[in-house]
């Protein structure tokens, strides 16, 4: 008789109990897996990472207190080997791209988590990277992109909290030409015809976040 292999130990990150619950109900189900803990934010990730160091970590992106992408890279300059699945409402390719930098493994939209959690699971315990289908379109139709500056995203951000050219030149202590320079930099690489719609491509794609 042959011993069964031990189960995927697995902690989940989220801050809405109701996302905690459903993939509770989905892992449950599934003889090969099991959690082993929970946490509503980053730091509580840490916490139960150090308690019960699981196999796979599903992680929100956005979470109040420390945030997904701040969990990812401290758990992992502490174990640089663990298996981080990141869990979030959008595609945005921004995002997407700075959570694979960071070390994670798989890469999973709310919307889907139905049809493709538990392969995702699966294929990164297994040693695999997984990106869910949407996210990878979104990274390959902007892979081309030429990227906003940081002193460029500064502005972006800037622009969609609603202040004018002159307010940021204020904030940033740089002339209100240089801004006007960044500005239609943005527009042009992000390929908006106005600041409004720069401001919302900025948070769409997880350049900037409100």
């Amino acid at each position: 008789m042959t011993d069964e292999p031990s189960p995927i130990r697995i902690l989940i990150v989220d801050d809405h109990p109701v996302v905690r619950e459903g993939v509770s109900t989905l892992v449950g189900g599934q003889s090969d897996m099991r959690i082993v803990g929970e946490a509503s934010n980053g730091r509580e990730a840490m916490q139960q990472f150090r308690a019960h160091r699981p196999d796979i970590i599903l992680m929100d992106i956005q979470m109040p207190v420390m945030g997904g992408l701040d969990a990812l890279i401290a758990i992992r300059d502490e174990a640089p080997e663990a298996r981080i699945i990141m869990l979030t409402t959008y595609a945005g390719d921004a995002q997407v791209q700075r959570a694979i930098k960071a070390g994670a493994r798989g890469y999973l939209l709310k919307s889907s988590l139905h049809e493709e959690l538990l392969q995702t699971i699966r294929a990164v315990y297994a040693g695999r990277k997984a990106i869910s289908a949407e996210a990878s379109y979104e990274l390959a139709e902007h892979a081309t992109d030429e990227a906003l500056t940081p002193a460029e995203v500064r502005v972006l951000r800037l622009i969609a909290q609603g202040n004018a050219n002159k307010e940021i030149a204020e904030q940033l202590s740089v002339s209100e030409e240089t801004v006007k320079g960044q500005v239609r930099n943005i527009l042009s690489k992000l390929g908006a015809k106005d600041r409004t719609q720069a401001a919302m491509t900025g948070v769409k794609r997880g350049i900037i976040e409100l």
